[in-house]
């Protein structure tokens, strides 16, 4: 797979006329290389899994708004602009006494991307198949898992407001750009119910998402930011919260703080 990669990124560095700008690197989603594309400040994308490569697609149809914008585009590759800006991130935000702040940015940033395109949407992952994982681990696992579950098969069987879903949306995939604004990058390629979309917030940063009273305090914030039912929003916590355990001991990493946010989401579910 990283030789394909290799092998895309020279073909279309020559195929669009790019200047490299830096060394190639690998991230989570796939090879990546700065380069200069007609004098603008750009980053060829080679994504390496499947769900990446749909990502593209998705990105390719917000069209920058609320998305880093696509420069050129194929199956295959993907060029955006560069996003590169002075402010801090917003995980340093959270983390230096900024927390809401960030929060509502990445409120903002969500409503972008929620908004209806005209063109045809691409092929996206229902949320039903995304959360197929936790059914077994229900099952094996038992206890707090089984919670997530049941939490998480009410609210796929009577979804609401459904809308292309970034799905990883989080202090990490903000990013401040300074010709556009904050801007998404790394999307999963979902549709489903809005308010999932905000769940991850609640895990992230992890340095403190376990601070006393954050959750009830972000609770209220991103709730009335983005105008949502205070408690479903806390039913998605949940559910998302038991998804990203099972992904995580299924990596062998350690999942026990998503692990305490299910439980303190479950804890507040049951007052």
């Amino acid at each position: 797979m990283k030789k394909e990669a290799r092998d895309l990124l020279i073909k279309y560095t020559q195929h669009w006329s790019l200047i490299p700008d830096g060394a190639a690197f690998y991230s989570h989603s796939g090879l990546l290389q700065p380069v200069r594309f007609e004098g603008i400040p750009a980053m060829l994308k080679i994504p390496v899994k499947s769900e990446a490569k749909r990502g593209s697609l998705l990105m390719n149809w917000w069209d920058g708004y609320g998305a880093a914008k696509v420069l050129n585009y194929d199956e295959r590759v993907l060029l955006l602009e560069r996003v590169s800006s002075d402010l801090p991130s917003l995980a340093d935000m959270a983390k230096n006494g900024q927390d809401d702040e960030a929060s509502c940015i990445i409120c903002s940033v969500a409503a972008k991307l929620h908004l209806p395109r005209k063109q045809p949407r691409p092929e996206l992952i229902l949320l039903t198949e995304w959360f197929g994982d936790l059914w077994p681990a229900a099952k094996k696992y038992g206890q707090v898992f089984h919670e997530c579950a049941e939490i998480a098969k009410e609210l796929l069987n009577c979804p609401q407001e459904i809308v292309a879903l970034h799905g990883d949306l989080h202090h990490e995939n903000v990013l401040h750009s300074d010709t556009h604004g904050w801007v998404a990058i790394d999307p999963k390629c979902l549709i489903g119910e809005r308010t999932f979309d905000y769940a991850n917030i609640f895990c992230n940063p992890k340095e403190i998402a376990l601070n006393p009273g954050r959750l009830s305090r972000q609770l209220n914030i991103i709730s009335k930011e983005a105008s949502l039912d205070p408690q479903r929003l806390l039913k998605w916590i949940a559910a998302w919260a038991g998804l990203s355990a099972v992904w995580l001991i299924a990596d062998k990493e350690d999942a026990k703080a998503a692990l305490k946010i299910a439980g303190l989401t479950i804890a507040e579910l049951k007052k």
